[in-house]
């Protein structure tokens, strides 16, 4: 008989009677009130903390892991765990001690993590952790205001101004049910002094107190994007008019645009499905999400008016770059649409920007990219730095694309379609840029297929399409090669 880690007695006698035979023949050993273990490996503190909130459940279920333990989410490292309940306590059980503060029961906004046990809500655990405390051998059962500071950022980054005064409202609203305006008011003024609404001289973070004069960003990228926008200014590109006059001739082409985006990324259909998705709303079966990306790829590639929208600020940036990314990637409600990463991400050994520097370093980008004088050189530029900093959990690829056509929309010039015969071109330039820093290659890479975009006559779907299949820009790159003229 396979036994559970955990095993708790009841009050039912026959299960218990069960329990005590298990514990005479050493099957199972007693490590709390009440609960049982059958692993007789481990020693007995790794396994409570191992189970530690399903421990707490089970003893203490109408307790909030509250303060600090709300924040990080384990024993400090002097073994406390700390907790709300209905009176002050502390209870030492092996490898941790819980220690309990009195306060108000759950509000409807704490959420549960094991379940009736319940965690502090993000807002309630941010007032928690500015409260007062006395220091028990050293340690507070808050964090240090620097930690909430640095988390206060990593909120503006990834939803934005927006975003950090909804938690801010949020938090007031909390504050009032806890009798905690002292402690509301200090989140307050952090709020304000991040967004540069406070003197910035009370931040306790160097990051905080960064974003607060100067959004912080990634100083190597900037660096790459610098010798970037030398090379682009160095370079002669001849000028490619639009060829797509009429909107159904701009359709045409935005079509073969989104399919090859999605294609790049993986997202592949056959030609024939892709068009079921766009012009007959047909979603695949069993493949809803891909079918909802090429959809809402294509309803921003089709979409002339809003990619001429003009970015003026580097806030207008952030928010066109996050709007445009909830469009194609409102089939993907998992992946956060239109809200900047909360985790690092990479791609093989190339580990993009953190989180907490993307919005300086795009907007850093966006400093440069008015220095660049030819629309073809403002559009691959554009797609290089959304590319490189990967602001979102995932679409970054496509709304990099994206981003690019719409600077060349702006300008009335011709917009860019990769193929999947020039995949490995495209990513292999990306790359040696990337890694080697090697700009050269890459601006002679994005160079030529705009050649090869304005060869492409939209003027009919049947036209465009035919010239897609001589050409051989739907092979797979070991299949065939790109050509055209």
């Amino acid at each position: 008989m396979i036994l559970p880690e955990i095993l708790y007695s009841t009050s039912n006698k026959t299960e218990n009677n069960k329990l005590g035979k298990l514990v005479k023949e050493g099957t199972i050993v007693k490590i709390l009130p009440k609960a049982y273990t059958s692993n007789l490996e481990q020693p007995v503190n790794e396994i409570i903390r191992k189970h530690l909130l399903q421990l707490i459940w089970k003893h203490y279920p109408e307790a909030i892991v509250s303060h600090r333990s709300a924040i990080e989410y384990e024993p400090t490292n002097d073994n406390n765990f700390y907790l709300t309940s209905s009176q002050n306590r502390k209870v030492e059980w092996p490898g941790v001690k819980l220690r309990f503060t009195k306060g108000l029961q759950p509000l409807e906004d704490d959420y549960p993590i094991h379940k009736t046990l319940r965690v502090s809500s993000k807002e309630r655990a941010y007032l928690e952790n500015l409260s007062s405390s006395r220091a028990i051998n050293g340690e507070y059962k808050t964090v240090e205001e620097s930690v909430l500071e640095e988390k206060l950022i990593l909120i503006l980054e990834t939803a934005g101004e927006e975003g950090l005064n909804k938690f801010r409202d949020k938090a007031r609203e909390i504050s009032e049910k806890l009798d905690m305006e002292k402690e509301f008011e200090k989140l307050n003024n952090k709020v304000g002094a991040i967004l540069s609404t406070n003197p910035a001289e009370k931040l306790k973070s160097p990051v905080a107190a960064a974003q607060a004069i100067g959004t912080p960003y990634d100083p190597h990228r900037v660096r790459l994007f610098q010798k970037l926008v030398g090379e682009l200014n160095n370079s002669v590109f001849e000028s490619r008019v639009e060829n797509a006059i009429s909107q159904e001739e701009f359709n045409n082409f935005a079509f073969f645009e989104s399919y090859f985006s999605n294609y790049i990324e993986g997202t592949t259909f056959e030609v024939e499905e892709a068009i079921d998705i766009v012009y007959k709303g047909k979603m695949i079966e069993n493949r809803s999400g891909d079918s909802h990306d090429i959809k809402g790829t294509f309803e921003v590639c089709s979409n002339k008016f809003e990619l001429k929208q003009i970015a003026n600020t580097p806030i207008d940036f952030l928010n066109l770059l996050r709007e445009r990314h909830k469009i194609i990637m409102v089939g993907r409600p998992d992946k956060n649409p239109g809200i900047f990463k909360e985790k690092a991400n990479r791609a093989g050994s190339t580990h993009f920007v953190l989180p907490r520097l993307v919005n300086g370093t795009l907007s850093a980008g966006f400093e440069l990219l008015q220095s660049i004088n030819s629309p073809l050189g403002k559009a691959i530029f554009t797609m290089f730095i959304v590319s490189e900093v990967h602001p979102f959990d995932d679409g970054n690829g496509r709304i990099a694309r994206v981003m690019m056509n719409a600077e060349l929309v702006k300008a009335s010039e011709q917009r860019i379609l990769i193929p999947t015969a020039y995949r490995e071109d495209y990513i292999g330039a990306l790359r040696k840029l990337t890694r080697q820093s090697d700009v050269s290659v890459f601006v002679r890479m994005m160079d030529k297929i705009h050649s090869y975009s304005k060869w492409l006559n939209p003027s009919t779907f049947e036209d465009i399409l035919q010239q897609i299949r001589l050409s051989q820009a739907l092979e797979e790159p070991d299949q065939g090669k790109l050509t055209w003229g």
